[in-house]
């Protein structure tokens, strides 16, 4: 599955957030370029040429390279922590709403790999301020999934010594399914998202 088959939310268009055409075409073509040759091999032309256009024609969307990677990050960042917000914020049990973020979080990962591999790998490719920007969204992801854990300890139904150090491994977890997953493989998206979920919970120490 390419970039352009992908999207950061589900939306029929990808990246259909992203106005106007051609910047949405200049971004899909940049996600596809970063994924196969990295961050800092892929050159403004390569980009351009991929979505058909001239290499001055991306200047009038995107000022640099490093601003096309900062929007591609932010939506990406923005969308993964809606993803685990939405899980946390539902009904359940903690357990069954931890489970319920890693499905949803993994499956995105599996689903969106191209995107996500991008989104989540090159993050030392953003300027400072950038960065700092893209670091916030990423801590704020992980007090999501802390908070889920430590209502969990308290009602008894989780085991955990470490929040904090349980909390970064189960999103670790999550974000490297975008490194191996392969649509052609034995196992669908829903699939390792559910594998996931259990291997999870028994981490947690989730009581039965």
């Amino acid at each position: 599955m390419s970039a352009a088959e992908e999207t950061p939310g589900g939306e029929d268009v990808p990246w259909g957030e992203v106005t106007p055409e051609a910047a949405r075409r200049l971004l899909v073509a940049a996600v596809e370029a970063f994924a196969e040759r990295g961050y800092h091999a892929t050159t403004t032309r390569d980009i351009a040429g991929r979505a058909g256009m001239s290499p001055a024609a991306l200047y009038i969307h995107y000022k640099t390279k490093e601003e096309l990677l900062h929007r591609i990050s932010r939506i990406g960042h923005d969308r993964a922590l809606e993803i685990l917000s939405a899980a946390a914020d539902g009904d359940g049990t903690p357990a069954e709403r931890l489970a319920d973020a890693v499905r949803s979080f993994v499956r995105w990962h599996a689903e969106r790999h191209t995107t996500a591999r991008v989104v989540q790998y090159e993050l030392d490719a953003l300027g400072p301020g950038h960065r700092a920007e893209i670091v916030e969204l990423r801590r704020e992801s992980e007090a999501v999934i802390r908070r889920i854990i430590n209502e969990g300890v308290a009602a008894g139904e989780f085991e955990v010594a470490d929040v904090p150090g349980t909390t970064v491994a189960v999103l670790s977890l999550c974000i490297d399914v975008s490194r191996w997953f392969n649509t052609q493989g034995r196992r669908t998206a829903d699939e390792v998202g559910a594998l996931y979920a259990d291997l999870v919970l028994r981490m947690a120490g989730a009581q039965k």
